[in-house]
């Protein structure tokens, strides 16, 4: 096998170990879950586990951020429907925020909730982390894209970081007590009516001035 080859193999076993370890500490928890249990879903040996990820604990913290970092990359593909939303930019930004609440509402973001909720307190530090890398970062593309709508006349002059926080409280805000911090699913209905009525009142807030330009965004 060449160095190329190894290499890859490694970061694909570690990959498939990160996979297992989410899934079995979603079902069980991170007490209720074992390493042994973690390699059989992985379909590796158990110290392999240890050789590429040291100890449960640490297990435990690049799981919760790997699929942290999963949710994000999953919220950016989706904010791509804003660099060119056409000549409805309603029925585009209703479009955006629904599909970022089904991330959002979808299993692997409930479990990730669930599993840093329950352990604030022996990782206090996986909180500020795991905000880092999907709410922050969440917001600075959007406000990205908010920027961009409001140079075009799309939307009025605003803060584009402030506007894009507000959007995002009116999303998140009420799938989080929806869900129940994450131990249910939000019908699909009612999580269109939620994206829906989230951009009707941030139109009201921040859509263009009467009588002002609404060049489309190219």
């Amino acid at each position: 096998m060449t160095g190329a080859a190894a290499s890859r193999g490694r970061i694909d076993k570690r990959q498939a170990i990160l996979d297992a370890a989410f899934a079995v500490f979603a079902r069980h928890g991170y007490e209720g879950a074992c390493v042994q249990r973690i390699a059989r879903e992985a379909g590796v040996a158990k110290p392999t586990v240890y050789s590429h990820l040291t100890d449960k604990e640490n297990l435990f913290r690049q799981t919760v951020l790997a699929a942290a970092d999963a949710v994000m990359a999953d919220h950016l593909a989706v904010m791509d429907r804003l660099r060119a939303p056409g000549a409805d930019l309603r029925a585009a930004l209703e479009d955006t925020a629904y599909r970022l609440l089904l991330i959002c509402g979808g299993e692997r973001a409930r479990a990730l909730l669930r599993l840093t909720y329950a352990q604030v307190t022996g990782f206090p530090e996986l909180t500020d982390a795991v905000q880092d890398r999907t709410g922050s970062r969440l917001t600075e593309a959007l406000a990205d894209r908010l920027a961009r709508l409001s140079l075009a006349g799309r939307l009025r002059p605003c803060d584009p970081a402030v506007a894009a926080e507000q959007l995002l409280a009116l999303l998140t805000a009420p799938v989080e007590a929806r869900t129940r911090l994450g131990t249910r699913e939000v019908p699909a209905a009612e999580t269109r009516a939620v994206a829906k009525a989230a951009v009707d009142t941030f139109l009201r807030a921040y859509g263009p001035e009467p009588g002002g330009p609404a060049a489309p965004v190219a």
